[in-house]
């Protein structure tokens, strides 16, 4: 069973304050949907790109959540498929990611995915977001593709139009980029994302921190996956 993370339970309550209820039980009752066509899923996520926010559901049985923070980091097939408005299937995520998308690929190992598949959501013709399926098989979402993205693309839009999430800003303030410095954690991802991107600490910082609050994730757990992923 697919249950949402901790940050999006508090997303779908601060909906829940603006008079958008159902949301959380719409895309919930989607997430049912999905497990019975692909009985491997493990995870799903809708992102929006205007308002910078993502809504996850996960089995408790895999660690898949920090999986879309890693692509903010260093790109994956969630972010690729956004940006070329087309569907991405990736079959077997060891094989077929390493060297496009190396810390997607490494920290879908470690949480125990094999398989996702992307699919860009459309509002009034334009890209609104994304939305990331993942699976702990490889091959598991291999001839059902179009079963998949109709039942996506049918609650999509609906969802985008009702849920004005502008309110999000918002929960990228929960953390400070200062805080980053109080965490022996986040220091060490500060500082492997820094010397692999060649870029100073205080822009490593600022990549962590933005990843993180896009995914709806706290900091450390980003940080905690990226150190297991580069010196694991």
């Amino acid at each position: 069973m697919l249950e949402p993370v901790p940050a999006t339970v508090e997303a779908f309550e601060k909906l829940g304050r603006l008079g958008i209820e159902d949301v959380g039980e719409q895309l919930q009752q989607v997430a049912s949907a999905l497990a019975t066509i692909i009985p491997e899923c493990v995870g799903l996520s809708l992102t929006l790109v205007d308002d910078d926010i993502t809504l996850t559901l996960a089995a408790s049985s895999v660690q898949a959540l920090p999986l879309d923070a890693v692509q903010y980091l260093d790109g994956g097939p969630c972010l690729d498929a956004v940006e070329q408005e087309q569907r991405l299937l990736v079959n077997d995520i060891e094989s077929d990611s390493e060297e496009r998308w190396s810390m997607f690929a490494r920290a879908s190992a470690v949480a125990g995915v094999q398989s996702s598949l992307s699919l860009p959501l459309v509002h009034d013709e334009q890209v609104a977001g994304g939305f990331n399926v993942y699976a702990s098989e490889v091959d598991a979402f291999e001839g059902h593709v179009e079963e998949i993205a109709l039942l996506l693309g049918a609650w999509g839009p609906g969802a985008v139009r009702d849920a004005d999430l502008t309110f999000s800003s918002r929960l990228r303030a929960q953390e400070a980029p200062g805080t980053l410095a109080r965490s022996a954690d986040l220091d060490t991802a500060v500082a492997l994302i820094a010397e692999r991107e060649r870029i100073e600490r205080e822009a490593a910082a600022q990549r962590l921190y933005d990843s993180a609050a896009r995914a709806g994730l706290p900091a450390e757990d980003v940080a905690r996956t990226v150190i297991g992923i580069m010196l694991g």
